[in-house]
């Protein structure tokens, strides 16, 4: 049979329709939000913040994470401020944080007035090691953030191990990773207290931006709650007015309530981004070329977006050329995710208070003056990683269309 020509160099499509637009939002969102404003007009009370319908929010977010205590929040990025709040840790205290992932998943560590010490990743993924963490820490680390990007989870158990033998606190962020699991534990469950975004485009949402702080831990919970409310004296049995000092970080009752019927669906839109992203990684499972990421053993990654290993050394062109090849068959594939906070202005300049550095140069810290960040491996897994885009709406024709793309490019471009 005769090579067909590629997309890129004139020939036909795989796909010649784009993939299927994600619909997160339904009329069951609908519903819910129209009987929050029915309930408001017959009442003449508007809606408002911490009332019922963010409470339910709160327990319904918490059973689905087997228990718990959880408190909403604005956004995931105050979602991990938050949570870091709920530690209490002295000013100056480094905090161990991840190479990849979003700005929002270092910037409250220097805003809280702690020092952010980034961590390289497993060069086979997105996501830090224990031993990338363990290079990094020092007689000021106090805490460690760990981000499971992209729906795959950390290697957590030597993590966990590691933190529990120098006695630091271990932050969860899964703003990308909602019902990944670990050796059969949820993401999120496993640290002291973690994050989660539900802004619009992660796998459950509360409308345009959102957050959630969760923990076991019933003593940390209050401290973050007072944290996320201008230190309100909330749990303290005689409150004598507000008891720390904090933002105004809350949900709305509107969100919630359309968080509440977002969460009713979370298992089904779980299980189908499962049921694609598996699909892709066993359709690949003996290619030359291009394989799903490395995952952890004995985990179920939740495929906020699909990690593909492009072995560029198997083909005629580098990864660059592979992805735009792709791109041009129909499939929605981002070449580079550069999401490496410290190559980034704000990190290389302390902009952060100022023009001074703080909390870097401040005379009470006795660590080093620049920021400190190992990211080899991180450029290394950016480098000969892409990304494609799949979401709940995807099933057995997108599947198709990624396999048979990735097949055709591979066979005009490889060695």
């Amino acid at each position: 049979m005769a090579q067909q020509e590629l997309a890129i160099d004139g020939g036909p499509k795989v796909r010649e329709t784009p993939f299927p637009p994600r619909a997160l939002l339904g009329e069951a969102e609908r519903a819910a939000a129209l009987a929050l404003f029915d309930q408001a007009i017959a009442s003449g009370q508007a809606f408002g913040y911490n009332g019922p319908p963010e409470q339910q929010y709160e327990k319904d977010f918490a059973a689905f994470m087997g228990g718990g205590f959880a408190d909403a929040v604005n956004s995931g990025t105050n979602a991990l401020y938050c949570a870091l709040g709920a530690l209490q840790l002295e000013p100056f205290s480094e905090v161990i944080v991840p190479a990849i992932t979003d700005p929002g998943g270092i910037m409250p560590v220097p805003l809280l007035g702690l020092v952010p010490v980034v961590a390289d990743t497993d060069p086979r993924s997105y996501n830090t090691t224990a031993d990338a963490i363990e290079a990094m820490l020092s007689e000021r680390t106090r805490a460690i953030v760990v981000a499971h990007i992209g729906g795959d989870s950390v290697d957590m158990d030597p993590v966990l191990a590691l933190a529990a033998a120098h006695g630091l606190c271990v932050v969860e962020d899964c703003a990308q990773s909602q019902g990944a699991l670990y050796k059969g534990r949820r993401a999120g469950t496993m640290g002291h207290i973690a994050a989660f975004s539900t802004m619009y485009g992660k796998h459950h949402c509360t409308g345009g931006q959102g957050g959630m702080v969760y923990t076991r831990d019933e003593e940390l919970y209050w401290r973050a709650r007072r944290f996320a409310d201008r230190g309100k004296p909330f749990g303290i049995p005689t409150p004598a007015g507000n008891v720390t000092a904090g933002l105004n970080c809350n949900l709305n009752d509107l969100a919630a309530a359309i968080g509440s019927a977002q969460l009713r669906r979370l298992p089904e839109i779980l299980a189908a981004r499962i049921r694609v992203g598996n699909a892709v990684r066993d359709g690949l499972a003996e290619h030359p070329a291009v394989r799903v990421g490395w995952q952890v053993p004995d985990s179920q990654s939740t495929y906020w977006f699909l990690r593909l290993h492009v072995r560029a050394e198997a083909l005629r062109v580098d990864k660059a050329r592979f992805c735009q090849a792709l791109a041009a068959e129909g499939i929605p594939v981002v070449p580079a995710y550069r999401a490496i906070p410290a190559e980034y202005p704000w990190f290389r300049e302390r902009r952060v208070f100022g023009t001074g550095g703080f909390p870097w140069t401040c005379g009470d810290y006795t660590g080093p003056r620049e920021p400190q960040a190992k990211i080899a491996n991180a450029i290394h897994a950016v480098e000969t990683h892409c990304n494609i885009g799949i979401h709940e709406n995807c099933a057995a024709p997108e599947i198709e269309a990624i396999l048979n793309a990735i097949g055709k490019v591979t066979r005009a471009y490889r060695r």
